[in-house]
């Protein structure tokens, strides 16, 4: 009976800590689902505007349009800072290792367990300096795709892979990658209206594509935060659930511990009785 009141107190313990990691989650959760829905409007115009400039035949003769097929592939992975939110972070690092299969791949982890999974294997990075997702701001996913477009110009990568988590509801989180550069081609060409180039072109699209990558980088970032958080909170609610019924369980052999040491002691003093 006291190792089973042990365990319950250990349980209970245990079930505050997910509780009030559950509701951290949920104020978390909330927030983010904010900044979601506010840079996704940004990202659909942004999105319109790219592919009407892939449509351009000046476009299609960009450095920004040729994929190098001896180049490395550069994937920015985007995971959590923390655990504990179920299967998130592996979902992303499996996803990625499907796409990297057979190619000649390095890595930009961004967030902390990234960079761990990737340290840990000995992968080749480019950068492990974006240690927390939850620190990034507009700023920095401007800078981070200045560094990468300058790489891409160069030749030093020759195709760059974004893959993060789509948040979809509070329950629900899609792993999903997209091809930032080159340009990637555009089936529907009817429904978007081709641009009018004044001056160099090359020169314009140099200004025009490190905003449009940093533009997307930044709501990856967002979707990324409000998936976890949306993450997290499932598992944590989970936990509580589990904790419940390991409680009612415990509680259950406790009874019928206790109702055995009380049947027992009956006896004894019944038998005790009968033998004066």
């Amino acid at each position: 009976m006291n190792d089973i009141k042990a365990r319950m107190k250990s349980v209970r313990s245990t079930m505050q800590i997910t509780k009030a990691m559950e509701l951290v989650a949920t104020s978390k959760l909330r927030r983010a689902k904010e900044r979601v829905e506010k840079s996704r409007f940004f990202y659909a115009v942004l999105g319109d505007a790219i592919r009407a400039i892939r449509n351009t035949r000046e476009a299609e003769d960009s450095v920004w349009s040729v994929r190098r097929e001896d180049a490395k592939t550069l994937y920015v992975v985007m995971a959590g800072d923390r655990g504990l939110a179920g299967g998130y972070n592996a979902n992303i690092f499996r996803l990625t290792e499907k796409l990297a299969q057979g190619k000649n791949a390095v890595y930009l982890p961004i967030g902390k367990k990234a960079i761990e999974y990737y340290r840990q294997r000995g992968a080749e990075m480019d950068t492990d300096s974006y240690d927390f997702i939850a620190d990034m701001h507009v700023g920095d996913a401007l800078a981070l795709a200045e560094r990468i477009c300058e790489r891409f110009r160069s030749g030093e990568i020759g195709a760059v892979v974004l893959v993060y988590t789509e948040f979809v509801s509070m329950i629900t989180q899609t792993p999903v990658h997209r091809e930032l550069l080159p340009f990637p081609e555009n089936g529907d060409k009817k429904n978007v209206a081709a641009p009018c180039f004044e001056g160099d072109v090359e020169t314009i699209l140099d200004h025009i594509v490190p905003d449009y990558v940093g533009g997307v980088l930044y709501s990856a970032v967002c979707e990324s935060l409000a998936s976890e958080s949306g993450a997290r909170r499932s598992a944590m609610n989970a936990a509580n659930k589990n904790a419940g019924e390991m409680i009612d369980s415990l509680m259950l052999s406790y009874n019928r511990a206790r109702q055995s040491v009380i049947t027992q002691e009956i006896t004894e003093i019944v038998s005790g009785a009968e033998a004066l």
